[in-house]
């Protein structure tokens, strides 16, 4: 029954359930930082997070184009993206990205505090995939990914649909929605993915199946209009 999917799923390890809460509740940067550098070494062993933004996000772009993605970006490669460039706000994590060889370029960067160490309109795709919640990216990020996509480019972002992050979720929406009637960009996708990743607390978790859902947006950043001559 339900209940036993739920006890199956958060069967993690307690070390685990308490680093994802620890780095996922409003502690101060640094130490999320700290957090995320001693993390580092066993972030990919941690088992059932559904990787479903990272599959749309390839979907989207020719396989020789530039795209940056969060330092997440084995999904990527397997769909034959080879001009990948990564960012993160962890020394830690980087490291771990340099030693898959999938990435032509690794940079320090905390999102939403930084800006974006690219020129503007340099990236055919942009992903942020998993990193937009509460206490971790802040949604005011938006503009910046936006400044180095290239016109008509295309943006893959994620975010999560738990009960603790319904209010970002809710202030990232409304992000969205502004910068869509401005003309920046349009959505083609925003799609609910129920079993997104693996539940820490039976509170966290949807309709207690043990998960957490989530949702994956797709815009593309409009072209620049053709100015009329004569």
């Amino acid at each position: 029954g339900a209940r036993g999917a739920a006890g199956a799923a958060m069967g993690l390890p307690a070390a685990v359930r308490d680093r994802v809460a620890a780095v996922h509740r409003g502690s101060a940067l640094p130490e999320r930082l700290r957090l995320y550098d001693g993390w580092a070494a066993r972030y990919e062993q941690v088992p059932g997070t559904p990787r479903g933004g990272e599959r749309r996000g390839a979907a989207a772009v020719p396989a020789d184009r530039r795209v940056p993605a969060g330092c997440g970006g084995s999904g990527l490669h397997r769909r034959g993206f080879r001009c990948l460039h990564g960012v993160d706000g962890s020394a830690g994590m980087l490291e771990q990205a340099r030693s898959t060889g999938l990435y032509q370029e690794l940079r320090l960067c905390v999102l939403g505090t930084e800006p974006l160490p690219a020129p503007a309109e340099h990236y055919d795709a942009v992903t942020v995939v998993g990193a937009l919640g509460e206490g971790q990216v802040p949604s005011t990020v938006l503009p910046e990914l936006l400044r180095v996509t290239k016109p008509g480019g295309f943006l893959c972002l994620t975010t999560r649909s738990n009960p603790s992050n319904l209010r970002y979720k809710a202030e990232l929406e409304a992000a969205l929605g502004q910068l869509e009637r401005s003309g920046a960009w349009q959505k083609l996708l925003a799609q609910e993915v129920e079993y997104w990743e693996r539940a820490t607390t039976e509170e966290e978790s949807t309709q207690g199946t043990g998960y957490i859902s989530g949702v994956v947006y797709i815009y593309q950043k409009c072209p620049v209009p053709h100015l009329e001559e004569g």
